[in-house]
């Protein structure tokens, strides 16, 4: 095996790198040839209990790219059916849970979470990857307890989130009981996972941008520096991400995290501005993957050259996940593109 790459890690900690770090949301899947070919004959959910085929779906656009991370492939509301709940991924929706949480007992039915019991598929995944096939660093992940409340509450994806929402402020004890259920699983998930092999954790938080900055300060910070502050004891770096969660930028800063992920919607200079001093990750618009390479190029060339400019360490990626239209030679290009170019720039500075 060629020598273990850790420009990512070493990014993520603000330490010197000699070029950007690049990896991609979604990198694994949906736009791969190979990956559509496998998804006809089995579904996520089969694929992530099959360690050899998740473990080639994971490792693929690493290989294919040369970025600087692999990111497992699963889902993040794997380890709910740990907890009893039933969810089911379902082609075109997302994830659909036929046993919605209503009430405080719904809660207190929850059970405790064993990820040795419960998803041992996924931390034999992790060690043939981290033992046997990358020289990148895997980024292990989890869902963080809003997102996950918002599927087990609505009963699937939402527009606007109207029933989690009413239910945090009209049932507070039922919602920081599930908070504590979630973070609970979520600990022991995450752990497992850095135990079997992962270097890195990326905690999405995909719909919280749908909260007000108060109401995060009170339904969500709070649990959110207790996953984090218990997660830092596995010393590995810690990724919090959004969408369309800009305003809680600061509020994420705050927390026991060592790298702060924006989407495509905040520059990166502007939020050194607003106080951002730790690792930034992001933060080109997907959308831009299908524009003329010209666009792209100008567009990915000014991203590092914020990113440089960051007071404490840069990772280049999406500002959300690759989607099934974008070419696949498009992402190994770009990755080559901010290689170069960060590395002549870096060069350059001495």
């Amino acid at each position: 095996m060629t020598k273990f790459n850790d420009t990512l890690l070493r990014a993520a900690r603000g330490e010197q790198v000699d070029h950007t770090p690049v990896w991609f949301m979604r990198q694994a899947g949906r736009s791969q040839p190979e990956y559509r070919e496998i998804k006809e004959k089995y579904s996520l959910e089969e694929i992530t209990m099959q360690p050899e085929l998740c473990a080639y779906v994971t490792r693929l656009p690493v290989e294919q790219y040369n970025v600087d991370a692999a990111i497992l492939y699963k889902d993040i509301v794997t380890p709910l059916p740990g907890i009893g709940v039933d969810v089911k991924i379902k082609a075109g929706v997302g994830p659909v849970i036929s046993n919605p949480i209503r009430s405080v007992a719904d809660v207190e039915k929850l059970g405790e979470f064993n990820a040795k019991e419960h998803t041992p598929y996924v931390l034999e995944t992790i060690k043939m990857l981290t033992q046997e096939q990358l020289n990148v660093p895997l980024i292990g992940f989890g869902g963080a307890p809003f997102t996950l409340a918002s599927y087990m509450i609505e009963g699937g994806p939402s527009r606007n989130y109207a029933k989690t929402k009413s239910f945090m402020v009209s049932q507070p004890q039922a919602w920081f009981k599930l908070m504590d259920k979630l973070a609970d699983m979520i600990i022991m998930d995450i752990s497992a996972q850095v135990e079997a092999g992962a270097k890195a954790i990326q905690i999405f938080d995909s719909w919280v941008g749908a909260l007000s900055v108060e109401d995060y300060r009170i339904f969500i910070k709070p649990i959110m520096t207790r996953i984090f502050g218990e997660l830092r004891a596995l010393n590995v770096p810690l990724i919090q991400f959004g969408v369309g969660a800009s305003h809680l930028v600061n509020e994420w800063h705050d927390l026991p995290i060592d790298v702060v992920g924006l989407d495509w919607r905040l520059p990166i200079r502007e939020a050194g501005a607003r106080g951002i001093t730790k690792a930034v990750q992001g933060n080109l618009d997907p959308t831009l993957l299908i524009s003329d390479w010209n666009v792209l190029e100008a567009r990915a060339k000014d991203i590092v050259d914020q990113g440089l400019a960051h007071s404490n360490g840069h990772i280049f990626n999406l500002g959300h996940g690759v989607f099934p239209e974008v070419d696949p030679a498009v992402l190994k290009r770009l990755t080559t593109f901010v290689h170069d170019y960060s590395r002549e720039q870096i060069a350059k500075r001495g």
